[in-house]
């Protein structure tokens, strides 16, 4: 039995996968390139007021004192107060020292945790 002699390559299932992944690309890339989905928002009469939510710096030393801004102490008590009354959009920047005890560092989450907020920055040194 002889075998028929193939002159000719089959390209279209490889053009259909090629046309799928091009889509794919291109769907995917237009959604990474904004980082949003595009969304026509409705329009207002009055102007938004811009509001910027302030920020508080919470310093741990190494001796397991809580700072605020760096200029007053405070308990986790008065930390937890200062954070209910700048309201979930206020940012948390924390600075711990590396030699305190890690406690301190849970302490602070646990109150953040039970306020339910969820603007924290750990700030680290670069190597």
């Amino acid at each position: 039995m002889k075998m028929k002699r193939i002159d000719t390559i089959n390209v279209i299932p490889f053009i259909d996968i090629m046309l799928v992944l091009l889509v794919m690309v291109l769907t995917t890339a237009t959604f990474i390139k904004t980082g949003l989905i595009p969304v026509d928002l409705p329009e207002a009469k009055g102007t938004a007021a811009e509001h910027k939510p302030s920020e508080l710096k919470l310093t741990i030393k190494k001796d397991g004192s809580l700072w605020v801004d760096e200029k007053t102490p405070v308990t986790l008590g008065e930390f937890e107060t200062k954070v209910k009354e700048g309201g979930k959009e206020m940012t948390v920047v924390l600075y711990s020292d590396k030699d305190a005890a890690f406690q301190n560092f849970v302490g602070v989450m646990d109150v953040l945790k039970g306020l339910g907020h969820e603007q924290l920055y750990i700030v680290t040194d670069k190597k």
